[in-house]
């Protein structure tokens, strides 16, 4: 998936994708070669010191030691620099030009990939920022760092700071930047409901391009839509969207697996479905994920088949999938046992017969609980009145 002319992911997310890539069990080795090589470059042009040391100390990448110390000498001098910079400005210029002079040793530690002391340099500056706005930027490069390192405890502290400074103001350009963040933090942290939501509210406002290209926020969004929503709003705010109607084709397979299931053609779905779930196993977001979003929208796509139906053979099931009676056979067993299905399969006959639970009956059941709970406490307080 490829970015917008003009607009550019962050390189350390960039970084990060390749470094996930790299480790990956199911990239292909001769694909290996090449990423190693363009993380090894990246890590060479940024200087990214720290880093090297803990991916060569984690066999990911060779040491070189001439290397290393190269790129300590780079950081060294530039280190120095930045602190002259730094105590020129104090000495000599505004409070403007002095955290400006720290904004730039915060972000030098963050090139250079040293967490620790990034943070602790973006502290310091904040420290020296008065205006709304920039303490907020502040925030993203933190963020930023948290996406990096998948680190989501400080993902959430950050983006709960961001949100106690929208209270003392605030653009609304940084206000739908940070619904994006807060989306993927939910996306990678398997709250998809949630985050279909935030991905909604931005699609016409989308402007995080350091995070990822607005194809890939649109794969997100329906991906995410898909298991969160029900079949109306699926149609409404993801199928019928004109914002996601313009790019869905650059996304291999993501038309046919949206609309081959709001119009039921399940054997399109399936085969959509196959080949979705490559890319999916490839993204470092959602590939802790692969084996639950995989078996939510199976379990997704057979209820919405079985709805419409009081009883029907296993063989008109498999033809409508495509696949064979044994394969839907394991299928529902496993759904059926995991309560993801209500129906019984008669294996004698080949015949499923839906048992869903009546909805009237169970309102029903829960208005009766409720009112004795009511009675019970009615005449509890009652009892108290009297004495």
């Amino acid at each position: 998936m490829e970015g917008q002319e003009g607009q550019k992911q962050e390189p350390h997310l960039l970084l990060a994708h390749n470094l996930f890539l790299l480790t990956h069990p199911d990239v292909p080795d001769i694909e290996k070669v090449r990423l190693k090589d363009e993380v090894f470059a990246s890590i060479k042009a940024h200087d990214m010191a720290p880093l090297y040391e803990t991916l060569a100390a984690d066999s990911v990448l060779q040491m070189d030691r001439a290397v290393l110390d190269s790129m300590r000498a780079k950081m060294d001098e530039e280190l120095k620099k930045l602190d002259e910079r730094i105590a020129d400005a104090e000495e000599n210029l505004g409070e403007s030009e002095v955290r400006e002079a720290h904004l730039a040793k915060s972000l030098f530690y963050i090139e250079i990939s040293d967490k620790e002391k990034a943070l602790e340099q973006l502290k310091v500056t904040e420290g020296k920022t008065v205006a709304v706005g920039q303490r907020m930027d502040l925030v993203f490069y933190m963020l930023q760092l948290g996406f990096f390192y998948m680190d989501f405890d400080l993902i959430s502290k950050s983006i709960d700071k961001a949100k106690n400074l929208f209270e003392e103001g605030g653009d609304w350009e940084r206000k739908n930047r940070l619904k994006v963040y807060e989306g993927l933090y939910c996306m990678s942290t398997r709250n998809f409901k949630k985050a279909v939501n935030l991905f909604l509210d931005s699609i016409s406002t989308f402007t995080t391009y350091e995070l990822f290209p607005y194809d890939t926020f649109i794969f997100y969004t329906v991906l995410t839509s898909i298991i969160s929503l029900d079949r109306v709003s699926l149609k409404q705010k993801v199928a019928d969207a004109p914002e996601i109607l313009t790019v869905i084709e650059k996304v291999p397979y993501l038309s046919e697996f949206l609309n081959s299931l709001h119009e039921c053609q399940y054997k399109s779905f399936f085969l959509a479905f196959a080949g979705l779930m490559e890319q999916v196993k490839l993204d470092r977001y959602l590939y802790p994920h692969f084996r639950y979003y995989m078996r939510e929208v199976r379990s997704l796509v057979y209820s919405q088949f079985l709805e419409s139906y009081k009883s029907v053979t296993m063989e008109a099931m498999a033809t409508a999938f495509g696949v064979t009676v044994n394969f839907i056979d394991l299928e529902l067993s496993c759904f059926i046992a995991a309560g993801k299905l209500h129906c019984k399969v008669d294996k004698v006959a080949g015949v499923l017969e839906t048992n869903r639970p009546d909805a009237k009956n169970a309102l029903y059941q829960m208005t009766i609980k409720q009112g004795d709970f009511l009675l019970n406490r009615i005449q509890k307080l009652s009892r108290v009145i009297d004495l």
